[in-house]
């Protein structure tokens, strides 16, 4: 519900409700590993054994529950984020095999990265049952106008797929597969704002996973993307942390990643850094002035300020405003009881100030 009340010296006050908006990201903590690392799929070393898997992953609107299973668990070292994702499957299939190809267009594995947990410059890797690799990244989501570089490459990237069974052979039933990553941290702290080097113990990034599902069609055998009446049939998306919408490119949505320096066997537990409430509440408020429901904003006289109800979700509480500039606006936060304040402009990229 949107409220507008106009007083005589045309200032307003815009209640709005956003308790439909809000999402609850995921956690992890990744631990340090001294293992020798061998990527090959199999992920057999102790560290793997210890390392916990995720939650399993559900539809990316967190509505439907997905047909087949699919988990993640990760570990890192000085050099490497590692990540290992297993996809269970009846019929594991693909044929794209030139790098930097829209691998989405076959099944795949998807990894989102935001070291800074701004919501831009952030990687993304996509890989598929063959093992081919698209990388690339994202000054900010393509909602805000972000473009993707492809020719981002991870230099020293490490990626290995095992089969349990037999990739694009249509005459058996087949059971998984799995991939194995190792992202070189070096390329990563390039898109991080601020301090850069290893990560400290403790310290916070936002990571996504999705697995992209199609149905298929076979003819003489092979396997291809179902149609009918010529079009495509619409993609299956299935990720680790909720993202609300159809849509990856939504960084403020992602799940947190904690770095512990113990190992896996230590079962560090997860200490939230920053008011995800807070934050999820100001990006709603954002989304709906930049896309939806109070894009009106948006045509004001440069200079207008607009203030908010407080804004209230379960025990958050937050006061908002609104000015119209002419570069475009600024959104201002202030959570009540922390005294915490987030800035959003126009590019959609988040300001937090402590008190």
């Amino acid at each position: 519900m949107i409220f507008f009340c106009w007083n005589c010296q045309q200032k307003s006050t815009i209640s709005i409700d956003l308790s439909n908006k809000i999402v609850t990201p995921k956690t992890y903590v990744v631990h340090k590993t001294s293992s020798n690392m061998i990527i090959d799929g199999k992920a057999e070393e102790e560290s793997w054994k210890t390392a916990l898997f995720t939650d399993e992953f559900i539809d990316i609107e967190g509505i439907k529950t997905p047909s087949q299973k699919t988990q993640v668990k990760m570990l890192w070292d000085e050099d490497y984020l590692y990540v290992y994702a297993k996809l269970y499957e009846a019929h594991i299939w693909g044929d794209i095999t030139k790098r930097d190809a829209v691998i989405y267009y076959n099944n795949d594995f998807e990894v989102f990265i935001d070291p800074s947990n701004t919501t831009h410059n952030y990687g993304e890797i996509e890989i598929n049952a063959l093992g081919t690799v698209w990388d690339l990244n994202l000054n900010k989501p393509y909602y805000l106008g972000g473009k993707a570089k492809n020719s981002w490459h991870l230099e020293n990237l490490k990626s290995a797929i095992y089969i349990d069974g037999t990739i694009n052979n249509p005459d058996d039933l087949d059971n998984f597969w799995s991939v194995e990553i190792a992202i070189p941290l070096a390329n990563i702290y390039e898109l991080k704002a601020g301090r850069k080097g290893v990560p400290k113990n403790e310290e916070q990034w936002r990571i996504n996973f999705s697995r992209v599902q199609w149905d298929y069609d076979l003819k003489n055998k092979r396997y291809s993307r179902k149609k009918e009446a010529g079009k495509f049939l619409p993609e299956y998306n299935w990720v680790w942390s909720n993202q609300g919408a159809i849509n990856m490119h939504l960084p403020e949505n992602w799940g947190y990643l904690q770095f512990s320096d113990q190992t896996a066997s230590k079962k560090i537990k997860f200490k939230q850094q920053t008011d995800h409430l807070s934050e999820q509440l100001s990006y709603a408020l954002f989304r709906e002035i930049a896309f939806k429901s109070l894009q009106n904003l948006k045509t004001v006289k440069p200079g207008t300020a607009i203030n908010f109800a407080t804004i209230i979700y379960k025990d958050c509480q937050l006061e908002a405003s609104f000015l119209k500039t002419y570069a475009g606006f600024t959104i201002k936060t202030t959570n009540t009881k922390t005294g915490t304040s987030y800035i959003i402009k126009e590019d959609g990229a988040l300001l937090r100030k402590t008190s």
